[in-house]
């Protein structure tokens, strides 16, 4: 089998990449990469895998590669995904995810390919959630509150119609938040546990800024996403789309004091204005039974350990 990675070199594409490689040795995995893609979260796995230079935006580049690789799987994973740079970039972001997302299509179609796709969606997408609407099943509306959510809509029922108007193989998830070693230090759980450790070592005042603590979230570790991920092609239904994540929210403010506990630094905490959204969604938290009940999947790791090794991963890098 043959599987092809759009964004190997990102969080969760690594992180997949390397699933894949430990879990299923006879796959063959291959990654699309751009000119000045980061490659460091690959580096320990870069001679077990393919990577071809190709950029969503430009349709010629991925046709090349998918011409050479003609995968039995996609996992389209390239994305602008950072929600804040989505409020300064919108246009570019929606170039990048939803057009992008069509070039990776009409790319598939030109070449009479016909690879099972996973499309990487967002609890994002749900945005303002009301009371009686919390967990969130697939069935709730969408109403993003962001560009980039607007962008994960667009891609996620592009999927749909593709898979309605062409019967391409294609299977949507919407995941909740995913944490871990390599998270961008922009996100939020990497951002507290850098400056912790950057605190511990002497090189950072012991004051860590933050945005919003009040919002919650439903944290996963990406190691348990990326297992997900796999089952998603291994038994998802052609056009369906399925939450994944752990059902539990959990505030930045407790995200917070969970790193703080991992270490012994006594820090002051201040609100930095930079930090906040222009509109926030207040609560995340999933109902993932419809994915659990056809795969069995179930998060394995515990959210202390994830932020442990989240800690440990900063503390070896500043």
């Amino acid at each position: 089998m043959r599987v092809l990675i759009t964004g190997i070199t990102g969080f969760a594409g690594s992180h997949l990449a390397e699933y894949i490689l430990n879990h299923h040795p006879d796959v063959e995995v291959y990654g699309t990469v751009r000119w000045r893609s980061r490659m460091e979260n690959i580096r320990h796995i870069e001679n077990r895998v393919e990577l071809f230079e190709a950029d969503l935006k430009d349709i010629v580049s991925l046709q090349s590669c998918l011409a050479h690789v003609k995968p039995d799987r996609i996992f389209h994973l390239a994305a602008q995904s950072f929600v804040p740079t989505s409020w300064k970039c919108p246009a570019e972001t929606f170039a990048i995810n939803a057009i992008g997302q069509v070039n990776l299509f009409e790319a598939v179609r030109s070449l009479n390919l016909s690879p099972r796709i996973h499309v990487a969606g967002s609890s994002e997408e749900y945005g303002q959630v009301n009371a009686d609407e919390v967990p969130m099943k697939e069935t709730n509306p969408l109403r993003p509150l962001s560009p980039y959510a607007v962008s994960k809509v667009a891609q996620d029922l592009l999927g749909y119609q593709y898979f309605r108007s062409y019967g391409m193989h294609i299977v949507r998830t919407r995941g909740f938040n995913h944490t871990g070693p390599r998270r961008g230090e922009v996100f939020v759980t990497s951002t507290f546990a850098k400056q912790i450790a950057e605190i511990e070592a002497g090189k950072r005042e012991p004051i860590i800024h933050v945005g919003n603590l009040e919002a919650k979230r439903d944290f996963t570790d990406v190691r348990d996403m990326v297992e997900a991920y796999w089952l998603t092609l291994e038994k998802g239904e052609d056009g369906e789309v399925y939450n994944i994540g752990s059902g539990v929210a959990r505030s930045m403010k407790e995200v917070l004091e969970t790193l703080l506990s991992l270490s012994k630094v006594n820090v002051r905490v201040e609100v930095d204005a930079r930090r906040l959204r222009p509109s926030d969604v207040p609560i995340l938290v999933s109902d993932s039974s419809k994915f659990v009940k056809l795969t069995g999947w179930k998060p394995k790791i515990p959210f202390v350990q994830t932020m442990g090794d989240l800690l440990d991963y900063w503390r070896e890098r500043v």
